[in-house]
């Protein structure tokens, strides 16, 4: 397959500084006008142990990773032998010191001691090579350089600044040319390069939360750390609790008060957060639990990524109570659906759960400015209210009670985990319990009615139909346009919110197809499973990755191939 995009690869040890190096090529290329996705992989541990960046840059819209690499900057020997088979046939590697035989087509040797003696500089002088050899404009470098490091270090700028224009020149003398180097920039509006947890973190201060709950757990904590550095700015209360336990539960209290929450988690901290979530439920508190996926059981690999967490977050929490799933597959849905969710929450009184996963999390990407201006309304709970007669969970036809604030009035506030009366009151009748957890299931139509559709492209009448939810939307749809280019009829379909689904918004079309196929990021295909469950609708083929690594469209292809389906 074809891939149109520049894949640079950053390879080296944890603890080598490629993670700053890697921000600051980002912020290079999407300040010049190029689109970019990021991908890290980084093994669990502090120091040491093999890491790299993959960048994929271009003119052109960067809907997913590629697999060959075009240019390896290889910072330790090992770097150099894990991505050899990676190297695409005319790539070029750069090290340190010559490696024979490593497989690499090309390779360029810096002196890197000699372009600077201190090693925390060497990487900024790797960055001036990289962007030399890919031309890129040296003062929108420097310009980075200065915002990334001066601001923090301004003693340590200049021999930065030195370092980089050291870089720029060694590759000058050599007279070095490289066959990717980058066009022009097709683009000159300004755009931002945000991964998913950052564009969740700005959705949440966007819609208005003020406190967040959470205990450290990757790939979601990233989440809290954004807010926390806007926190003091926009008046967030960020709290790092004992465990998750504490986290869910201290956010329902703010909530309960009046407080829009946000809780961010990964599988095993949303295990332990079941009984808090069927608290939401039977309370109606609302809350938004943003969880993170990442490949289990049990500690499963820390930092990959997986789709395998669906079935939890449908299933999660005893007893039957309404919520609604969301799954985002871009950092601009990420930021939409966070403020969608945080709204949804507080309008339908229940937990909604944001579904994410290491790969959106963590991934960078190019993003154009939010348009604050075109947000909807916050909604918000009811805080007047006359006269002492209310209650908290009266008996309604949509199944949302009014929710006044404690302490906001003269009317009296009751709130009980046991099953109530409409006014809040513990209670064993039969009766009143079925009409109790007939109102609450209640909301479950109306957050049926305001399900988001999934967005369809291609033919009315496919001879190909690729279903996709979740972080999997870009190589869905990097698939469809390579079989669109090879003369097949492909339509695709891709799902943001996950539960509740509504079968009018997608059935007719999905019956319509000749061939259809879902593609998820797990082994046992759960999201296949809840489309037959909620339709009797059964897929013709399906591609399942569960090895750690993101869906790649070379991946798809290949296994499409092997079964026969294109």
């Amino acid at each position: 397959m074809h891939e149109q995009a520049l894949h640079i690869r950053i390879g080296g040890e944890a603890g080598q500084g490629l993670e700053t190096l890697g921000q600051m090529l980002s912020k290079i290329l999407v300040r010049s006008g190029y689109e970019l996705l990021v991908m890290q992989s980084y093994m669990s541990r502090i120091r040491g142990g093999h890491n790299f960046f993959s960048l994929f840059t271009g003119n052109q819209e960067i809907l997913g990773p590629g697999d060959r690499v075009d240019l390896l900057l290889a910072l330790t020997a090992e770097s150099l032998d894990i991505h050899r088979e990676a190297l695409a046939e005319d790539s070029l590697t750069i090290t340190g010191q010559k490696q024979a035989d490593r497989g690499a087509q090309a390779q360029l040797v810096i002196p890197f001691e000699e372009l600077t003696r201190k090693t925390i500089l060497q990487n900024v002088a790797a960055l001036g090579c990289l962007c030399r050899l890919i031309s890129l404009d040296r003062e929108q470098a420097a310009e980075v350089v200065r915002d990334t490091i001066g601001r923090k270090h301004a003693d340590l700028l200049q021999e930065n600044l030195e370092a980089l224009d050291r870089g720029y020149e060694w590759v000058e003398s050599q007279g070095t040319a490289f066959s990717g180097a980058l066009p022009p920039p097709s683009r000159s509006e300004k755009k931002l390069t945000l991964n998913g947890n950052q564009a969740i973190a700005l959705g949440a201060m966007a819609g208005g939360a003020n406190f967040c709950s959470f205990y450290p757990m990757t790939p979601a904590t990233g989440v809290a750390l954004n807010l926390i550095a806007q926190a003091e700015a926009l008046g967030i209360v960020v709290e790092q609790v004992e465990d998750e336990l504490a986290a869910i539960n201290m956010g329902l209290g703010a909530s309960f008060a009046g407080a829009r929450c946000i809780v961010p988690t990964s599988g095993g901290g949303f295990a332990l957060m079941s009984e808090g979530i069927s608290l939401s439920g039977m309370t109606e508190t609302p809350i938004l639990i943003v969880l993170a996926q990442r490949p289990g059981p049990a500690t499963g690999l820390p930092t990959r990524t997986e789709q395998g967490d669906l079935n939890l977050a449908l299933y999660s929490g005893h007893g039957e109570f309404p919520r609604a799933v969301l799954a985002p597959g871009t950092p601009e849905e990420c930021f939409h659906l966070t403020y969608q969710g945080l709204n949804l929450a507080e309008a339908y009184q229940s937990p909604v759960i944001l579904l994410t996963d290491e790969y959106l999390a963590d991934s960078l990407r190019s993003v154009a400015p939010f348009d604050l201006e075109a947000l909807p309304d916050i909604v918000r709970p009811e805080t007047s209210g006359q006269g002492r007669e209310y209650e908290r969970f009266a008996l309604t036809e949509d199944g949302v009670s009014p929710r006044r604030l404690p302490g906001t009035g003269e009317h009296l506030v009751v709130a009980d985990s046991d099953e109530h009366t409409p006014e809040g009151h513990i209670t064993e009748d039969h009766g009143v319990r079925n009409r109790m957890v007939e109102k609450r299931l209640a909301k479950l139509q109306g957050l049926r009615g305001e399900a988001i559709p999934p967005e369809i492209t291609g033919p009315d009448l496919p001879e190909l139909l690729l279903v996709s939810w979740g972080s999997t939307k870009g190589v869905m749809h990097q698939v469809a346009h390579h079989l669109a280019e090879q003369g097949r009829s492909v339509a695709s379909m891709h799902f943001t919110q996950v539960w509740p689904l509504n079968p009018a918004q997608f059935l007719e079309r999905f019956d319509a197809a000749g061939k259809t196929i879902c593609l998820e990021s797990n082994a046992t295909g759960q999201f296949e499973a809840l489309i037959r469950q909620q339709t009797g609708r059964s897929f013709d083929s399906r591609v399942h990755r569960y090895d750690g690594l993101p869906l790649t469209a070379s991946f798809v292809l290949d296994r499409l191939e092997r079964d026969g389906s294109i």
